[in-house]
């Protein structure tokens, strides 16, 4: 069993790993940003949507949206969640490796470093195939992560980070030769501790864009942030869009 498929991870560690805080940033971030802005009725597909932190307000936007995610319980999240909102969500359970529907959206995003999750670069590819294959021509596949320079500028020093009745560690380990990175997480709360740990591949920005232009897409670009600032020295977030160009495939 691969670590995402691990369920204990995304029932024990959610409330931290999707705080009120985070979906509050993603209810601004989808009011404000240029990058995810789409037309009412637009057609959308979150990858690794988690609880909805971005599916719920591009719902609430208007949007049909779809959430894929792997873990159950996130998906239960996310459909309590818009219940609570009042907004549509379709809900698929699914591993990102194999969901496609050919020709289906106008937008696709994976947010929150969800791209990257295999060791085997062959199968990440095959993610950015599929998510091309489900584009409609013209239509763009957003990608959030945090990128390479991001981390070698930051560093990866140790957190301690205060949470709701209790105190969360997290450690970071660079692996190989810069080629993985990981996340090991330990929860003190209510009396107990609880570990657990995150791993996604490391990306620059120039080998994330080489990724999507050889799986098809076109004009892809990088930005900083999601106000569509350059991807520079300043940069927050490393963010790339692709468009799967206006003629079919």
């Amino acid at each position: 069993m691969e670590w995402f498929e691990d369920e204990t991870l995304w029932v024990d560690f959610s409330d931290v790993l999707f705080s009120a805080g985070r979906a509050e940033e993603a209810r601004a971030r989808v009011g404000s940003s240029p990058l995810l802005r789409v037309p009412a009725g637009a057609a959308v597909l979150d990858l690794g949507c988690g609880p909805g932190a971005y599916a719920i307000p591009l719902a609430g936007s208007g949007a049909a949206v779809t959430g894929v995610d792997l873990s159950a319980d996130l998906l239960r999240r996310a459909k309590a969640g818009a219940s609570e909102a009042g907004v549509e969500l379709r809900l698929v359970r699914a591993d990102m490796r194999e969901f496609i529907e050919p020709d289906r959206f106008d937008l696709a995003i994976s947010m929150y470093t969800s791209f990257g999750l295999f060791a085997d670069h062959h199968e990440n590819m095959r993610v950015l195939r599929n998510v091309r294959a489900s584009l409609k021509p013209g239509g763009h596949f957003l990608i959030d992560l945090y990128g390479k320079e991001i981390l070698a500028r930051d560093g990866g020093l140790p957190h301690i980070l205060d949470v709701e009745g209790g105190t969360m560690i997290v450690r970071g380990t660079i692996l190989g030769d810069w080629e993985r990175f990981r996340d090991d997480f330990i929860l003190v709360q209510g009396g107990r501790a609880r570990t657990a740990f995150v791993e996604h591949t490391l990306y620059s920005a120039f080998e994330l864009k080489t990724m999507l232009v050889e799986a098809g897409f076109t004009d892809v670009e990088c930005f900083g942030g999601f106000d569509a600032e350059p991807f520079d020295n300043h940069a927050r977030r490393l963010i790339v869009r692709g468009s799967r160009g206006s003629e079919a495939a």
